[in-house]
C-alpha cells in the first residue's frame, strides 16, 4: 500500500531538512576546529543553545578562550555579531541603546530618535557580564526572554534569531557580581571550560605562537537556523522520557515528596518549571545532533547538570562542607531510578 502523495512530499522534504541540519552542524564544527582546540563538551552545549534557541552561560577562568569560541562561532554562523565588554561603569542603556533629541538644519525642529544599542544584532557576547552590578546585568533580561527591549515606554524588537553567550569568571574572583537568579533562569546551560590536557595545550601554542591565521568561513545563514529550531522541536520523546526529565527537575526541590533527603539537606531552593521545558528541549537537540531521531534518557542525564547547576541554589551547610552543584546534581541522577521498559 503507497502513502498519499503529499505525505510522501512531506517526508521528503522533512529529511532533507534533518540532513541539511546535521550536515550545517558538522561544518560548523569543521569550521570552529580550525581554531579552537578541545573543550568538545563545551562546544556541544553552545550548538544546542543555538540550535533551540537559547542562551548559554560560560564560566571559566581567565584565559581559557571563552571570548574566542563565541567570536570563532559567530563567524561560522554568519550571524550579525555585537560585543559588549561588561565593566563596573557601564549603564543599561549603553547596552539598549537611547533615545536622543535631533534637530533639523532646516526647520529648527526638535525630534526623538532612538539609537540603537549593541543588544540589537543576531549574536550578542556579554564578554564578562559578572563585572557589572546587577542593575545593567538587568538590562538583558527583557531581551533573553521577550526578544526586545522597551526604552521611554517603546517597545523595539530584536532581530530573529537572537542569542545572549554570557561569559564569567567564577564569582569568588575580586571584582565580581553574583548574576541575580531571575537573569540565571534564563540560560538554557551553565557552561563550565576547564583547562585543557597538556597535547592540547601544546597545539594552542603551536597555533598561535606562529605566522599561521586560520580564516573561518560562514557555512549557514540566520534563515537556517530558525528552521532548525523548528525541526528541533518536531523531535519526538515519549512519555516515560519526557517524565524522567520532570523527575530530576521536581526531585531538586526541597518540598518534593520524592526529594531525596540530601538534596533537602544541602538545598535552599531548586529549578523551575523552565528548567523542566529546557531540559526536554535541549535533549531533543542533542538526539537531532546524533543522528537520532527520538530522545533517550541518555540525553536526559547527558544534559541534567548543564542545564540545573545554576538553577540549584545551596544553602550554608553545603557551603560550609565544600559542596557544589555538579556533586549534588551527579548524586541525584545516580539516585533517580531510570524507568524500566
Amino acid at each position: 500500500m503507497s502513502l498519499p502523495a503529499q505525505l510522501s512530499a512531506d517526508s521528503a522534504e522533512l529529511q532533507s531538512r534533518v540532513a541539511r541540519f546535521q550536515e550545517a552542524r558538522d561544518q560548523i564544527l569543521q569550521q570552529v576546529r580550525r581554531v579552537i582546540v578541545g573543550q568538545d563538551e563545551v562546544l556541544e552545549q553552545v550548538l544546542i543553545a543555538l540550535f533551540m534557541g537559547g542562551h548559554c552561560l560560560i564560566t571559566g577562568l581567565p584565559g581559557t578562550a571563552k571570548t574566542l569560541i563565541v567570536r570563532t562561532l559567530s563567524e561560522a554562523l554568519g550571524l550579525e555579531f555585537k560585543r559588549i565588554q561588561f565593566t563596573p561603569d557601564l549603564m543599561p542603556s549603553d547596552i539598549t541603546g537611547t533615545d536622543i533629541i535631533e534637530e533639523d538644519p532646516g526647520t529648527g525642529r526638535r525630534t526623538w530618535t532612538f539609537v540603537k544599542g549593541p543588544i540589537f544584532g543576531n549574536l550578542l557576547l556579554a564578554d564578562e557580564i559578572n563585572r557589572t552590578p546587577p542593575k545593567t546585568q538587568s538590562a538583558l533580561l527583557e531581551a533573553m526572554q521577550e526578544r526586545s527591549c522597551t526604552v521611554r515606554g517603546n517597545i523595539y524588537k530584536l532581530p530573529a534569531p537572537f542569542f545572549v553567550l554570557a561569559t564569567q569568571n567564577p564569582i569568588e574572583l575580586e571584582g565580581t557580581y553574583p548574576l541575580p537568579e531571575a537573569q540565571l533562569d534564563r540560560f538554557l546551560f551553565n557552561t563550565v571550560l576547564d583547562y585543557l590536557s597538556a597535547d592540547e595545550e601544546l597545539k594552542v601554542v603551536d597555533l598561535t605562537t606562529t605566522t599561521k591565521h586560520a580564516q573561518v568561513e560562514a557555512v549557514t545563514t540566520g534563515d537556517e537556523i530558525l528552521d532548525f529550531q523548528q525541526l528541533v522541536r518536531m523531535v519526538p520523546i515519549a512519555e516515560p522520557v519526557a517524565r524522567y526529565a520532570v523527575d530530576i527537575v521536581r526531585a531538586t526541590r526541597v518540598t518534593g515528596s520524592s526529594t531525596p533527603d540530601f538534596i533537602k539537606k544541602y538545598v535552599n531552593y531548586g529549578a523551575s518549571v523552565r528548567a523542566a521545558q529546557f531540559l526536554v528541549l535541549a535533549s531533543k537537540a542533542r538526539a537531532l545532533a546524533r543522528r537520532r531521531y527520538n530522545v533517550s534518557f541518555e540525553d536526559v542525564q547527558a544534559l541534567a547538570v548543564p542545564v540545573l547547576r545554576h538553577r540549584v541554589l545551596l544553602n550554608f551547610q553545603a557551603e560550609s562542607e565544600r559542596l557544589t552543584q555538579d556533586v549534588l546534581l551527579k548524586r541525584l541522577i545516580e539516585t533517580l531510578p531510570v524507568p524500566k521498559g
